[in-house]
């Protein structure tokens, strides 16, 4: 299926996945992505070439300017591509893997048919309003929270790993398969286990990892960092990982329907009600640091702001589309 693209979003597409992209860039592009599910499977097909020629380019030390005019030469005569790309996206995104190909004599037309025989073998996964549980090829667990993507192909049959492409949220219950370790791409981060139970969470600014079982490596760019249990990574656009020991266990709300608080300051519990119940609760600065310790279990955002005005003896006013509590 062909895909239109106008030549400001072919840039915008580039520029996000080489992370260059302003914020503002980059949410047209989640925007984009999200519009339809077209975009989303053209998007997710294209970040997987990306990715391999990245891998590609690690070992080579070819001339790629001469090796790419060679490759679009050949690509014209032959047409084997399985989607049409503007110029511009295939200059920026194909020209290393062409290079390695071409120069290397490692079969250039032969790839391109393997990498076509990849995307239209892919299968997409949207969770919608709700949670849902799917298994992956090799057996693998995965619960994704609501308006989540993961994207693997339908079998885990090529090459050394099992990837996958994440958008969203989900908990991972990884198969062992020390010959084949399991990957998840969620925007420039990578993370890497053989077999293990942790959570990724990602979105235009942030991707986070904690980890329930087994040890989990997580890569962006040059850094690299393990985590074991009771710890979490997290990755903010522009910056580091970040590693620090995981405090709460609010990630397991949307597969338990359990919010557990421990000592937890008002602020933090309404950070997480915010985003599970897509409200916009406001925290005075009197009254944001109180430790709460309960369980709400399956309670409405109601029963629950009930609870917490009860127990500390407090405010909760409702206007404009805010919930300040005070």
């Amino acid at each position: 299926m062909r895909i239109e693209l106008n030549d400001n979003m072919d840039d915008l597409l580039v520029k996000y996945l080489l992370d260059e992209a302003t914020a503002q860039e980059r949410r047209e592009v989640v925007e984009w992505i999200a519009e339809k599910p077209v975009n989303q499977n053209y998007f997710e097909h294209f970040k997987l070439i990306w990715l391999r020629s990245k891998q590609l380019a690690v070992h080579s030390g070819v001339d790629e300017n001469k090796a790419w005019m060679r490759f679009k030469e050949r690509v014209e005569e032959n047409e084997v591509l399985a989607v049409p790309l503007q110029p511009s996206i295939f200059f920026k995104i194909l020209r290393v893997a062409a290079a390695i190909i071409l120069i290397t004599g490692a079969g250039w037309y032969g790839y391109l048919l393997s990498i076509k025989n990849t995307v239209s073998q892919r299968v997409s996964v949207y969770s919608g309003a709700q949670p849902l549980v799917d298994t992956l090829p090799d057996g693998s667990v995965v619960t994704l929270n609501k308006n989540t993507t993961i994207s693997y192909p339908e079998k885990f049959t090529a090459g050394d790993t099992r990837e996958v492409i994440l958008k969203g949220e989900a908990f991972f219950q990884v198969m062992p398969d020390k010959a084949k370790p399991f990957m998840i791409h969620a925007n420039d981060v990578t993370v890497r286990v053989v077999g293990t139970s942790f959570n990724v969470k990602s979105s235009v600014e942030k991707t986070e990892i904690v980890v329930e079982t087994g040890l989990v490596e997580v890569t962006k760019k040059e850094q690299k960092v393990s985590i074991k249990p009771e710890e979490r990574v997290s990755a903010v656009k522009d910056q580091g990982l970040i590693k620090e020991k995981s405090n709460d266990h609010f990630y397991t709300y949307y597969r338990t329907n359990k919010l557990v608080c421990n000592d937890t300051p008002l602020w933090k519990l309404a950070e997480v009600l915010n985003e599970s119940y897509r409200s916009h609760i406001i925290v005075s600065q009197e009254i944001r640091n109180l430790p709460i310790n309960t369980t709400f279990e399956k309670k409405s955002l109601d029963e629950i702001l009930n609870i917490i005005s009860e127990t500390f003896g407090i405010t909760v006013v409702q206007k404009d589309g805010q919930i300040i509590l005070k």
